[in-house]
């Protein structure tokens, strides 16, 4: 009955142990000005789509009722790998393991293996997402990259609405026109 007592004391101790985040989590860094500007089109939304699939984008999902636009586009990162990962020598050509051993009982054991610096029909890629918010009169601009290495792992992930590529985005909608055939 002691140790019972002393073990819900333990219990409810640790329990108080637990903190809570003082803020929700937040895109870091923040997008910058440039990624909320003023959209004067009509078919800003159609416009929006036209522009980000002549970059390559492909669309993941649209809602038109909200304004919302999501799409991403990959490309292979040829030669990339995790500098501070080193397990399985990358850059450095092929790397030949194996071993042999003898059981106490009966058996042995013989095993041989290589790496040739990556992962067999993988390539690492980055994973460029975009997400647009079409209200009224505003357009903002979401984006992030992330990179996985050649097993699939996620290696590096990071908020990337900069000034350049919204600057960018602002210049080539205003220079698309709607392909509707009517003036505007």
């Amino acid at each position: 009955m002691k140790s019972i007592s002393i073990s819900l004391t333990c219990l409810l101790a640790l329990a108080g142990c637990q903190v809570i985040p003082d803020r929700l989590p937040q895109a870091e860094p923040a997008p910058v000005a440039a990624c909320y500007f003023p959209a004067a089109q009509e078919r800003a939304l159609e416009t929006s789509v036209e522009v980000l699939t002549e970059w390559g984008f492909t669309l993941n999902s649209t809602d038109t009722d909200l304004g919302l636009i999501s799409a991403s586009r990959e490309r292979p990162l040829h030669g990339y790998y995790d500098p501070y990962d080193d397990a399985y020598g990358y850059g450095r050509g092929m790397r030949v393991f194996g071993g042999l051993g003898i059981g106490r009982s009966s058996g042995v054991g013989f095993g041989i293996g290589s790496s040739f610096g990556g992962g067999v029909g993988q390539q690492p890629v980055e994973v460029e997402r975009v997400s647009l918010l079409v209200d009224d009169a505003h357009i903002r601009i979401s984006r992030d990259i992330r990179r996985f290495d050649h097993w699939g792992d996620l290696r590096e992930s990071y908020s990337a609405s900069n000034d350049d590529f919204c600057r960018r985005f602002q210049t080539r909608f205003a220079q698309t026109v709607p392909t509707t055939g009517r003036p505007l």
